[in-house]
């Protein structure tokens, strides 16, 4: 080809990029991979082939971890656990020093590498892979330096056990092990069974850091090891994957006291307003869908553009996808590479080919034999069609229409997932309006895919739960440092069923505002110490849940409230608690039989007011990204909370889980101690005087092991705490698997109510999600 062809045409030559170093260091190994075990590879077991999706040419062969591979690489890791945490902070941040600079040093080894293996094109692997690899060990060695200033009286969980996948392996290696080695835990990890290559090379960095044995495990395997990872002896375990799977793992780990960490699915959407920058909005499209092939899990695969500009925005989308440039991932010039497996080609294939819904266009761009997909738009979709529900997880983009701002958000959020989204207009207030409303962790504002270390990235909903980077997902690697006494059954106290009362008082639950019958009209008797009958106190069923679930859903207006209205209402309670201050002393005295009920009515009405002071204060804060920008990680309700309150202690406990959660702007269904309900009955007319708003705080008794499944399972609750004396840590996150909901139990442990442990900030940890929102600047 001539210059002056060149010219003519504009086409891009081919820009290879070698690969010949990569190969190398693949035959230095021998081309067969065992584990990376306690500091050393081992010899190489049973193997499978790994291929380069591009060509189908074997890579090299790796070992498939079996049951007692996964045992010995966690002994390894108990092994050097304590050791590790006992470096402190500052020890442990020389390693990560170290590894950060050591992944720069070999950065065009590990990204030629990537691309072999995973398919991508080497410009993502060089560009945005690898430097945001060294990124996170960087920033994580600043958290590690930091760490007891920042984070007093918190420890590391031990032993991880970390499952990444295959469309980002070294980034999200890095994603996980970072924040893990930071905390003073150590890790085994298994890479995805199509791409273990880069995590293999990455076990020969922390031998040449100089990282202590057993700190850093690599099993390579596929589902199975991966499943055996999950019930190894493990303290935590951190998932990124698919949804199905992240709800296995939510099931297998239930009542095992083990901190989870999971980073699912996504269909996140991609608004676009008729006063966006449309060509920069197709150009952020591109990045948004295509990037990596659309084998992402945040990726704006469900674009919505406002009527009166969607023929336009379409026209300009075609012309934009017919230059992309699709085929050899190692060619610098390539847009869009190889799908990673013709397993997952298929998958894309009987999706997209099985939708009868729309209109289909594929981009008119050369592609390749072989493992290869071209750019796929469907437009003309309805929201209940397949393909707008279900993650495809391929370059294929599906389109709808909106009018209105509000009918934008409720098609964004017509979805089980809420990983992250776009919004594209040039008036930020509209965009400042809609980002709060979209249900994702992360939202990006006139662009997409943005990632840094220092901002928290994770899902809500069927996306999964915590987040990774910043000082919110370091968080999820530490655990309070001293555990409470096992807890045990605090049962009623015995006595005859019916007694003269002085003033017959009907049992009722506190619903919507109101007090009500219970729906099966049946109430149990409460008696003191000697056996005399206080009271009554109604039985709540499946339907009463039901029926508060439904009050705190209809309350919704008490969570986009002001903070400091909030905190009025929550000062205002403690005032009335006060002032009836003698009545409730009393009435615990008799419940318990013993003789705290003042300090408890003390500690109760304290509480109201250390919750209210942090009502306006925890919002959260600006992420400092390397953006001509501003990242803010925003703490959010989380939704409507279920709570089991303490046996132990029947006002305080139920103060002391109320107050934090509606501080932060969240509704509650509590359900009262069991054995001492009627303080909690007593406090309905205390809610009754102090404006707290219908729905926002609804109260149930009964028995706590029927109560709490049913809870736990339902689909419109968006997080189970439960503190009770009953055992039912692992029902309720067994339960919580259905939607994948947030769970805080207690694993039988006894939690001071009176002390530090009744107000710690953990409780506005679990009460608040965070949602990162990024603002570029620019005219």
């Amino acid at each position: 080809m001539t210059v002056r062809e060149i010219f003519e045409s504009m086409d891009y030559g081919n820009a290879p990029e070698a690969a010949g170093d990569a190969l190398a260091w693949i035959v230095d190994q021998g081309s067969r991979f065992g584990h990376f075990v306690g500091g050393s590879y081992q010899a190489p077991g049973e193997t499978f082939e790994t291929r380069n999706p591009a060509t189908g040419e074997v890579l090299a062969e790796v070992t498939q971890g079996s049951v007692e591979d996964v045992a010995a690489a966690v002994k390894a890791a108990r092994r050097a656990q304590a050791d590790w945490e006992g470096l402190g902070g500052k020890g442990r941040a020389r390693y990560l020093y170290a590894l950060a600079r050591l992944v720069q040093k070999h950065a065009r080894l590990f990204a030629v590498l990537e691309t072999l293996d995973n398919g991508k094109p080497i410009r993502e692997s060089r560009d945005i892979d690898v430097p945001l690899v060294a990124r996170h060990f960087y920033h994580h060695a600043g958290l590690a330096q930091l760490l007891e200033a920042e984070h007093p009286g918190r420890r590391a969980w031990g032993v991880c056990g970390q499952i990444v996948p295959w469309n980002f392996p070294l980034l999200m290696l890095a994603w996980k092990v970072a924040p893990a080695l930071a905390a003073g835990n150590t890790v085994v990890l298994k890479p995805a069974e199509w791409t273990s290559l880069t995590a293999l090379l990455f076990a020969d960095i922390c031998r040449q850091a100089g990282l202590p044995k057993g700190v850093v495990n690599i099993v390579t395997g596929d589902g199975a090891t991966g499943a055996a990872l999950v019930e190894a002896e493990v303290d935590k375990v951190a998932f990124t994957g698919s949804t199905e799977v992240g709800r296995k793992i939510r099931a297998a780990t239930a009542g095992r006291g083990l901190g989870l960490t999971l980073e699912l699915g996504g269909k996140s959407p991609y608004v676009v307003f008729e006063d966006a920058d449309l060509d920069s909005a197709v150009e952020g499209l591109v990045d948004a869908i295509w990037f990596n092939g659309g084998q992402v899990c945040c990726a704006g695969s469900r674009l919505l553009v406002q009527e009166g500009v969607a023929e336009a925005f379409h026209a300009k989308l075609r012309a934009r996808m017919d230059k992309l440039r699709v085929g050899d991932p190692l060619d610098k010039s390539v847009d869009v590479g190889a799908i990673v497996d013709p397993e997952q080609l298929s998958r894309i294939r009987a999706l997209v080919d099985s939708n009868a819904a729309g209109e289909t266009y594929r981009a008119a761009c050369t592609i390749p034999k072989g493992c290869f997909y071209p750019p796929t738009l469907v437009a003309g979709l309805t929201p209940s069609d397949a393909l707008m529900q279900e993650e495809i997880f391929g370059p294929v983009l599906v389109s709808t229409t909106f009018r209105t701002p509000a009918e934008a958000v409720a098609l964004a959020n017509d979805t089980r997932y809420g990983l992250a989204a776009s919004v594209w207009s040039e008036n930020l207030n509209t965009c400042l309006d809609i980002a709060p409303k979209l249900a994702a962790g992360v939202v990006w504002i006139n662009g997409s895919n943005m990632f840094d270390a220092a901002a928290p990235f994770g899902g809500v909903r069927e996306s999964g739960f915590g987040r990774e980077g910043g000082p919110e997902g370091l968080d999820a690697y530490l655990r309070p440092e001293h555990a409470g006494k096992a807890l045990k059954r605090i049962a009623p106290f015995p006595g005859k069923d019916a007694e003269p009362q002085a003033v017959d008082r009907t049992a009722k639950l506190y619903v919507g505002g109101k007090q009500a019958r219970p729906d099966g009209g049946y109430a149990r008797g409460i008696h003191d110490k000697s056996g005399t009958l206080i009271g009554q106190a109604p039985i709540a069923n499946r339907k009463d849940v039901r029926n508060a679930v439904e009050a705190a859903r209809g309350a919704a207006a008490w969570s986009a409230g002001a903070a400091h209205n909030r905190a009025q209402v929550v000062y205002y309670i403690g005032e009335n608690l006060a002032a009836r201050a003698g009545e409730f002393a009393a009435r615990i005295d008799r419940l318990t039989g013993g003789r705290s009920g003042k300090a408890e009515v003390e500690a109760a009405v304290d509480r109201c007011f250390t919750w209210a002071a942090w009502a306006d204060k925890f919002g959260g804060r600006v992420a400092p990204v390397p953006i001509r920008g501003t990242a803010l990680a925003i703490r959010e309700p989380v939704g409507v909370i279920g709570a089991l309150c303490p046996d132990e202690a029947p006002l305080l406990g139920l103060v002391s889980v109320m107050a934090p959660a509606i501080a932060m702007g969240n509704r509650v269904v509590l359900v009262a101690s069991e054995p001492y309900p009627l303080a909690a009955t007593d406090f309905y007319q205390v809610l009754d005087t102090s404006d707290v708003p219908g729905g926002v705080v609804n109260i149930l008794t009964g028995p706590h092991a029927e109560l709490a499944p049913v809870l736990a399972a339902h689909m419109d609750v968006e997080a189970v705490w439960s503190f009770s004396s009953s055992e039912l840590s692992e029902r309720i996150e067994a339960a919580a698997a259905g939607n994948l909901k947030r769970t805080w139990v207690n694993d039988g442990r006894a939690r001071d109510w009176s002390g530090a442990a009744g107000e710690d900030r953990a409780f506005l940890g679990h009460a608040t999600e965070v949602k990162t929102v990024w603002i570029p600047y620019g005219a």
